[in-house]
């Protein structure tokens, strides 16, 4: 009668009082204050409805049940009502229906995942959600659960870790702008010769899944333009800026805007040397020195040869047409991000294409970090330096290449100065811009090369790939990862890029070791179950017959 008296008891103080023991090593089950904090502060009921259930490979139900334990801390933590619904959008539907959902969750932003299911019969297709809508406050976003999904479609255990690694900083944030309202707008510079939308489509779709994005020409935006604006980037442009341009970009920074610098200082194109004619790689005189220098960077008229490089494909000699083979190009060379850093911390290397090194220079109150270096086997030349394809066979010696790593790309932080200061406003300023001598604090980011933020495009259908993604290799780097931290860690004042940085180790059973000794535990779990039970039962036959024989 106690024991049944404590059980009741303890059954309703657990209505009333949430405790939750967190074993594991990364605390994977214990949200961070930041989350609880939001959950706590805010008033409105959200209602989160999540597309990822039904019949799915076993990654995607690890993805699934970690969204389901997550969630259920986000609802035992906040003082509003969290309601939670997972759901198979498709099941039980006809054909003609499952087109008409899939169209109306597509217009929503929930989109489907084609993945592959290895059965007995072979490979069969089926359609996953890996999403979810989030609704409050009489608004809603999507989120996407599956993070990064790339070239290795066939294998998602890495995605699915890397995705539950970030579900707690993907809700936490979406549930903020939700309550909020709030979206920052983000801006890609055009007009100087920067890439068209398709090399720019997945940066700017990744980031429009959080933020408004969009194209600026800054011929064209007015200073009103410029005061809607969180953070812009500078990728891979081609023309001089003109001082008008500069202008713009000067009072931008000044009044807190957040700015990227992806830049070629050394043209060069791996294009241009399929012909098989040598071709020299010149200084690319942007105009944008001066201003650089005095936020506090230099990017430098060199180009990186490094040991540890992305492979392009070539045509072998001798062999039949249209023979290709992969074969390392130093000046592609893979840069390593500084973990220390929250920017870059837990992403993967990234891949650049003719980069160049970055310097610091002294600038008043302006802190500087070294985000991204190369491998400490490397080499720099300087420009002019002529370029053709049979240097492909130029094999590094490591005498050569010993120089230590060199840092190409650079995070500056603080109260930038004026590049306007005591100087005459550029003709052609026709609105009234209020620029301090001093700006208020802010960040900017200055990379070496243009091509980071650029994604390849099919030469068959002109189509897209991911970010990060080289279709010649098959393999993901961590681009797209970049891109996103930067955009989290300009535009969110509350610094939430901290709970992209958690680490959960996901623990998979070894492969080789199951195939080897399947049987062998097959028999113990069958078997092993079955003597135990003869045990007790020729045990108890003998204690009931020694206890009752006296």
């Amino acid at each position: 009668m106690i024991y049944l008296s404590v059980l009741v008891l303890l059954n309703v103080i657990a209505q009333y009082v949430y405790v939750r023991i967190d074993f594991t090593k990364e605390k994977r089950f214990t949200l961070t204050q930041k989350t609880k904090a939001l959950l706590q502060h805010n008033q409105h009921e959200i209602v989160v409805t999540v597309f990822l259930d039904g019949e799915m490979p076993s990654a995607f139900k690890r993805l699934r049940n970690a969204t389901k334990d997550l969630l259920a801390d986000y609802k035992a933590y906040s003082k509003a009502n969290i309601k939670v619904l997972f759901v198979d959008p498709i099941t039980g539907l006809t054909l003609s229906e499952q087109d008409t959902v899939i169209n109306q969750l597509y217009e929503m932003g929930i989109k489907p995942t084609n993945i592959n299911i290895k059965s007995d019969a072979g490979f069969t297709e089926k359609l996953v959600f890996p999403m979810a809508l989030i609704e409050s406050n009489g608004r809603q976003m999507p989120v996407k659960l599956l993070q990064n999904l790339g070239g290795e479609a066939s294998n998602y255990d890495q995605n699915i870790n890397n995705s539950i690694k970030n579900l707690e900083y993907i809700f936490t944030s979406s549930i903020k702008k939700v309550i909020s309202g709030y979206n920052p707008r983000i801006g890609f510079t055009e007009g100087n010769g920067e890439p068209t939308n398709p090399y720019l489509y997945d940066a700017i779709s990744s980031l429009s899944d959080s933020y408004v994005v969009g194209r600026v020409n800054l011929d064209s935006i007015t200073r009103e333009g410029l005061d809607s604006l969180k953070m812009m980037l500078i990728v891979k442009p081609l023309k001089a800026f003109t001082e008008v341009q500069k202008y713009k970009l000067n009072y931008f920074v000044l009044k807190g805007g957040k700015l990227v610098w992806s830049i070629d200082q050394v043209r060069m194109d791996l294009d241009s040397l399929r012909s098989g004619r040598s071709f020299m790689a010149l200084n690319n005189n942007l105009n944008l020195d001066d201003m650089l220098f005095e936020y506090g960077a230099r990017i430098n008229y060199n180009l990186i040869a490094d040991v540890n490089c992305a492979e392009i494909p070539v045509a072998t000699q001798g062999g039949p047409k249209g023979d290709i083979q992969m074969a390392p190009w130093l000046y592609y060379p893979i840069l390593l991000p500084d973990t220390s850093n929250s920017v870059v911390k837990n992403i993967d290397h990234i891949r650049s294409e003719f980069a160049s090194t970055v310097d610091t220079v002294g600038a008043r109150n302006i802190q500087k970090h070294v985000i991204l270096t190369t491998s400490p086997y490397n080499k720099v030349y300087n420009a002019p330096k002529m370029f053709n394809l049979r240097m492909i066979e130029e094999q590094p010696t490591p005498k050569e290449f010993t120089g230590g790593p060199k840092a190409a790309g650079v995070l500056l932080e603080g109260s930038f100065k004026s590049v306007f200061l005591n100087r005459p406003v550029p003709e052609g300023i026709v609105e009234k811009y209020d620029v301090p001598d001093q700006g208020k604090p802010t960040k900017m980011i200055v990379l070496g090369d243009g091509d980071i933020f650029k994604n390849q495009v099919s030469a068959t259908d002109g189509s897209p790939f991911s970010l990060g993604f080289d279709r010649y290799t098959q393999q993901n780097y961590g681009n797209k990862a970049l891109l996103l931290n930067i955009a989290d860690y300009f535009t969110n004042e509350d610094n939430l890029i901290a709970l992209r940085n958690k680490e959960i180790t996901v623990r998979l059973l070894d492969k080789t070791l199951v195939r080897t000794e399947k049987t062998k535990w097959q028999l113990i779990n069958t078997v092993m179950p079955i003597l135990l039970l003869i045990c007790f039962a020729i045990f108890q036959h003998y204690y009931r017959k020694y206890k009752y024989a006296k």
